[in-house]
């Protein structure tokens, strides 16, 4: 199943995910760093001056606008601190953490985007990672679907 799935919008956990472990069904969810907010590079979800993409990106703004999503960002944030490694990074891990996700399609625009989605791979977060980085998500509105 291709599906909207990242840190900050975990909505599918609810029915889709259960149901796609329970019949065997592999998961390959969009938009992993939910369209660059968990990149590390913006201060805020609606941060339009860090990239050119998030100054051009409205329907982000639509996707990720809960008051618990910078939260999640500063978690994503600060497990990244702990491990030296890139926010970026730390997203995908967490995605690829989850049984049921064989793996993020991954929006690359540049090299250093697919060397940080590459070095995801590698990085293993333990379970207090884990609970650091889910703590802070807040249920949302079903989204990404219009």
């Amino acid at each position: 199943m291709q599906n909207h799935y990242n840190l900050i919008y975990r909505e599918e956990e609810r029915e889709m995910i259960p149901l796609c472990q329970a019949e065997g069904i592999a998961v390959i969810p969009w938009s992993p760093l939910a369209r660059g907010v968990l990149a590390g590079t913006r201060k805020t979800p609606d941060d339009k001056t860090a990239t050119a993409r998030a100054a051009s990106d409205d329907f982000a703004w639509k996707l990720y606008d809960h008051p618990a999503d910078i939260e999640v960002m500063r978690a994503c944030q600060a497990v990244a601190d702990r491990l030296g490694a890139k926010p970026a990074q730390v997203a995908i891990a967490w995605l690829l953490s989850k049984p049921v996700v064989s793996a993020p399609i991954i929006g690359a625009t540049k090299i250093e985007h697919l060397e940080a989605a590459l070095a995801g791979v590698d990085l293993k977060l333990g379970n207090e990672d884990i609970q650091q980085l889910e703590a802070p998500y807040q249920p949302h509105a079903v989204r990404g679907f219009d």
